[in-house]
């Protein structure tokens, strides 16, 4: 066998210690307290301790502040195999958090006591995030063991929060501990893919979530002259912003499906009680999907414009919160680090990766944001918050040989 051959074939000797750290993974839930859990500071431990009893050390904490845990913070661990290079690191970033099992009737098993069935593992959390962490793991093991230095430094990041917008997590990481990162850092994001490994996902839309609230004047039914409709004057506004919006901005990009930005009215909050008033206040909800090409402050002016319109025409007042705003730059489909996923995928999977956005957010926006090269990538079923949530236990050892490529890549 050549080297990498010996590389692989230890990969595939360390399945069932695979197995086992996800299932010691799994036996601690790390909830965020806004899932009334106490965050991930055991799983942390838990994980630090294996990583040194493996020789994996030492792990160092870039921790964030919460005073709703036990503590008083929420752990982001680091390990690093140091490289030729130390002014450049490739990072594999993967994350400790989980989110709850929800309705357990429709769980077939203990979702904290891992299953094993049919080249499956079963738990939650065993897809969303640990197939990815559990795969860098052994791939940075494998790399330690044989005594080789990669061409630069090769470093894991486990971070917290990731379920819930990330604030204690890679948000306070760089915010906080800015000099964990260099400028030619690069990132791959285990937490997202295909089953067959082929998406590559490099960018994302610009969520834009927004609550309008209309306000007329409330009378009796039977009186309408009197008062001003607001759910009249509201449905009027949804219908010109679900009509307008797609024409005013029609930019196209075909690595997104759909290939265009979308804007949905959602969210119908009740008025009045009963049938025969006339409702003096009306609430909804709108979840945009821009595509980074797009001017986010010109869709802002439309929306305003619009609702000035139906100001106008009903005599009501329109006031918009906004829930979620997150602009988000793409990764350039010609930077080396796709060029080198692609590779590797096509080396390990033998099928040709291709570059895809996404409507959804990922943690990859903030590191985009912060001007680092960042993909998305895996090998996934996706599973993820589902019951009976599982990862297929060869796309573990697939993947670590995917990472391992990344890890030895002369970039």
């Amino acid at each position: 066998m050549n080297d990498r051959e010996k590389l692989y074939a230890r990969l595939a000797e360390y399945r069932e210690d695979m197995i086992e750290l996800q299932r010691i993974l799994t036996a601690v839930p790390a909830l965020a307290p806004e899932s009334g859990g106490d965050g991930e500071a055991e799983k942390a431990a838990v994980l630090r301790s294996w990583l040194e009893g493996r020789g994996l050390g030492p792990v160092d904490d870039h921790p964030a502040a919460d005073e709703r845990v036990t503590g008083g913070f929420r752990p982001n661990l680091s390990v690093v195999l140091p490289g030729r290079d130390r002014g450049r690191t490739f990072w594999v970033m993967s994350h400790l958090d989980v989110v709850p099992p929800g309705d357990l009737t429709r769980w077939e098993s203990d979702p904290y006591t891992l299953v094993e069935k049919d080249g499956r593992l079963f738990g939650r959390g065993v897809e969303d995030n640990q197939q990815g962490l559990v795969s860098s793991v052994f791939a940075l093991l494998v790399l330690r063991e044989a005594g080789i230095v990669p061409p630069r430094d090769v470093k894991l990041l486990f971070a917290a929060d990731e379920e819930f917008g990330s604030t204690y997590g890679i948000q306070a990481v760089l915010r906080d501990h800015p000099d964990l990162f260099g400028k030619k850092d690069t990132f791959l994001v285990p937490d997202g893919g295909r089953p067959d490994g082929t998406m590559i996902e490099i960018a994302e839309k610009s969520p834009l979530w927004l609550r309008f609230t209309v306000e007329g004047k409330q009378v009796h039914a039977s009186m309408p002259q009197l008062g001003r409709n607001a759910f009249v004057a509201g449905s009027d506004l949804v219908v010109r912003l679900a009509k307008t919006l797609p024409k005013s901005f029609p930019r196209r990009d075909p690595i997104f499906d759909p290939p265009v930005s979308t804007f949905s009215p959602t969210k119908k909050e009740a008025n009045v009680p009963n049938v025969n008033t006339i409702p003096g206040l009306d609430v909804f909800c709108m979840d945009s999907r821009v595509l980074p090409s797009e001017n986010m402050d010109a869709v802002l002016a439309e929306i305003d414009r619009l609702s000035r319109e139906v100001e106008a025409e009903y005599g009501v007042t329109v006031s918009r919160e906004t829930l979620q705003h997150k602009s988000s730059v793409p990764t350039s489909a010609d930077c080396p680090l796709v060029g080198s996923v692609k590779r590797a995928v096509k080396k390990v999977y033998g099928a040709d990766a291709e570059v895809m956005g996404i409507g959804g957010g990922t943690v990859g926006a903030f590191l985009r944001n912060a001007g680092y090269d960042t993909v998305i990538w895996s090998t996934l079923d996706e599973t993820a918050h589902m019951p009976n949530e599982y990862c297929v236990v060869e796309n573990m050892t697939g993947d670590a040989k995917v990472m391992l490529e990344l890890m030895l890549e002369e970039v």
